[in-house]
């Protein structure tokens, strides 16, 4: 039923009954903020900050289409929240698809971070690294020349630095 409606209100009123799975909901928040239906977006953002990764995946989906003026903001406070690193990688990949003027301070934010030694959370640091690079904002270059020496950020930071205007 939740796959073949259209119906918005259907939609919606599953995103807030009692007792629904979390499938149920996440296909219901999928389909209406694909549909631009800012009703989606609280779910959306809660399944951006999942643990499973395909539901940060079609939750980041749906978010880019959604176009509600509060996603920037959501995406840029779990791209740059310490105790989320781990699952941080899909709002960063947002933040960079939209292009919003909260993209860079929070990438670069969290790019230093993770630039600690010994810091585990390289698939992330990564995709600061490549954000950075495709977003050109020359704000990144201190962040983005202290990776080169990193041994797994080293080359994407070199292609991300020749991305950006020169000095």
């Amino acid at each position: 039923m939740l796959v073949a409606t259209d119906d918005h209100e259907v939609l919606a009123r599953v995103l807030v009954e009692p007792g629904r799975p979390l499938w149920a909901r996440e296909i219901a928040a999928f389909r209406l903020g694909c549909a631009g239906d800012r009703r989606a977006f609280e779910a959306l953002v809660l399944l951006l900050n999942h643990r499973d990764p395909e539901r940060c995946v079609s939750a980041a989906h749906a978010l880019a289409r959604l176009n509600d003026p509060r996603t920037p903001r959501a995406a840029a406070a779990l791209a740059t929240n310490a105790l989320r690193t781990a699952y941080a990688v899909h709002p960063v990949r947002l933040l960079t698809t939209l292009r919003a003027p909260e993209a860079v301070p929070a990438l670069v934010a969290t790019l230093q971070r993770l630039l600690a030694p010994g810091d585990p959370h390289g698939h992330v640091a990564l995709a600061c690294v490549e954000g950075l690079g495709r977003l050109g904002d020359p704000r990144a270059r201190p962040v983005l020349t202290a990776a080169l020496p990193h041994p797994r950020l080293g080359r994407a930071a070199a292609e991300a630095l020749s991305r950006l205007p020169g000095e």
